[in-house]
């Protein structure tokens, strides 16, 4: 089960980087575009192979033990099932403003975001494996941080001079990206969190209550 999980995990991060590189200008093929939904499809794919081996693990006698670990995987599938689906997103804003975003302070401050939850992303895996409860609360706290400038930048573009196109490409843009960081941030809820409060990690109280 963790090894499918783990897959998935790393696959809904490949995903992100390449979706991020189409979103901010890398022209891609047909061929290219083929792969990204198939990537898509592979995590749907891995989502139910967890499930069926929870269901098959929880089954079998002895393995009561195992249940919030299995509880939880059940929960955090679906968050990587979700990052797949906005990455794809991400490569079709580009379907209706082909051009290149501007060059600006604007589009530099969401390039900045979208480094910010690649790096999280890349963490994250490790953090995962090993229960790191003190690098979790650090890549929290960070993706809360940048899930606030994602909101303060659709601010910015609600008061610049975007033509149509423009803002709701850098909007759907940060708006995608916040999402993947927020699953991320679920995933990484299940290290500092009881397995009744995973997804929770925005609350105001809830770092504080993880260490307490």
């Amino acid at each position: 089960m963790g090894d499918s999980f783990s897959k998935m995990f790393e696959l809904a991060y490949h995903l992100t980087c390449e979706a991020g590189e189409i979103y901010f200008g890398k022209k891609v093929t047909p061929e290219e575009r083929t792969l990204i939904y198939k990537r898509d499809v592979e995590i749907n794919k891995l989502q139910r192979v967890v499930r069926k081996q929870v269901i098959a693990h929880l089954s079998l006698s002895g393995n009561s033990s195992n249940l919030p670990y299995c509880l939880a995987l059940v929960s955090l599938v679906k968050d990587v099932e979700r990052i797949g689906d906005y990455a794809k997103n991400l490569t079709e804003v580009h379907d209706f403003r082909p051009e290149p975003l501007p060059d600006d302070d604007i589009v530099a401050e969401l390039a900045e975001i979208r480094a910010g939850v690649e790096s999280a992303f890349a963490a994250a895996k490790d953090t995962f494996a090993s229960s790191d409860r003190e690098q979790a609360i650090t890549l929290i706290q960070a993706g809360r941080a940048m899930a606030q400038r994602a909101d303060a930048l659709i601010t910015q573009v609600a008061r610049s001079d975007y033509d149509a196109a423009t803002t709701t490409a850098v909007v759907l843009g940060a708006r995608y990206y916040k999402r993947i960081g927020g699953h991320v941030l679920n995933v990484l809820s299940s290290v500092v969190m009881p397995l009744h409060k995973l997804d929770y990690y925005d609350e105001d109280n809830k770092i504080a209550a993880a260490g307490g």
